[in-house]
C-alpha cells in the first residue's frame, strides 16, 4: 500500500504523494525592477519573471536569459518609454527578427509582452511571477521567445516539471485556452511521458 498526502492535480484529479509547489528563484534585480514599478506604476497588473529560471529544467543551457515584464496592453507603452528613460535595454516590439537581430546581442535585455487575462500567477515576497502552469505554456505558445526551449528540450522541460513539482493540469488548459492552444496542448501533454504515467 501506497502511503502519503492525497493532492488535487485539477478538478476531479488527484495524486498521491506530498505536494511540492514551484517557486522559482528571483534574482535580486527583478525586486529591484518591481519596486520601480510599483513606484511608478502603483495601479498597474503585471508579473515579471526571467527566462533563467529554465535552467532547472534542461539539460543544454542557454548563453542568453531575457527578463518579461508582463502588463496589461493598454500599459505596454508607457511601462517601456519609462524602462527605456531609465536606461534599462528594452524591448517592446519583438519577432524572431528582432531577437536574432537585437536582443542577441543583449545581456539581460527586458521584453515588455501583454498580460493575458486570468494568465495562473503567484506572489513570491511582494513580486507577482509566474506559477509552473503559466510556464510550461508560456513555452508552447511563444516559439519567438523561447526558440532554444523548443523540440526535444521543451519536452525535457516538460518532463522534469511534472517529475519534480505538482502542477494542476486543468490551470493549464484554462490559460491555455485563454491563449487559444487548448486544443494543442491537450495533444502536446499526451506525448510527455512524466504526464501520461499521473494518469
Amino acid at each position: 500500500m501506497r502511503l502519503g498526502v492525497l493532492n488535487r492535480i485539477g478538478r476531479g484529479k488527484f495524486r498521491i504523494g506530498a505536494v511540492n509547489n514551484y517557486l522559482p528563484e528571483l534574482p535580486s534585480k527583478i525586486y529591484s525592477l518591481n519596486k520601480k514599478l510599483k513606484r511608478q506604476f502603483p495601479f498597474l497588473t503585471f508579473c515579471i519573471w526571467d527566462t533563467s529560471v529554465l535552467n532547472e529544467f534542461m539539460i543544454h543551457q542557454p548563453g542568453k536569459f531575457y527578463l518579461l515584464v508582463e502588463v496589461e496592453k493598454d500599459s505596454m507603452e508607457p511601462v517601456f518609454y519609462f524602462l527605456k528613460d531609465n536606461n534599462y535595454p528594452v524591448f517592446l516590439e519583438y519577432d524572431k527578427d528582432v531577437i536574432t537581430r537585437y536582443l542577441s546581442n543583449e545581456n539581460n535585455a527586458i521584453i515588455i509582452k501583454s498580460l493575458v487575462s486570468e494568465a495562473p500567477v503567484q506572489n513570491i515576497k511582494g513580486v507577482t511571477t509566474i506559477t509552473v502552469e503559466k510556464m510550461l505554456v508560456d513555452i508552447f505558445c511563444d516559439d519567438n521567445i523561447f526558440s532554444s526551449h523548443q523540440g526535444s528540450e521543451m519536452k525535457n522541460i516538460f518532463n522534469e516539471v511534472f517529475n519534480k513539482y505538482t502542477v494542476n493540469v486543468n490551470r493549464i488548459l484554462r490559460y491555455a485556452d485563454r491563449r487559444r492552444k487548448k486544443s494543442d496542448i491537450i495533444k502536446y501533454l499526451k506525448t510527455v511521458t512524466n504526464f501520461r504515467q499521473q494518469l
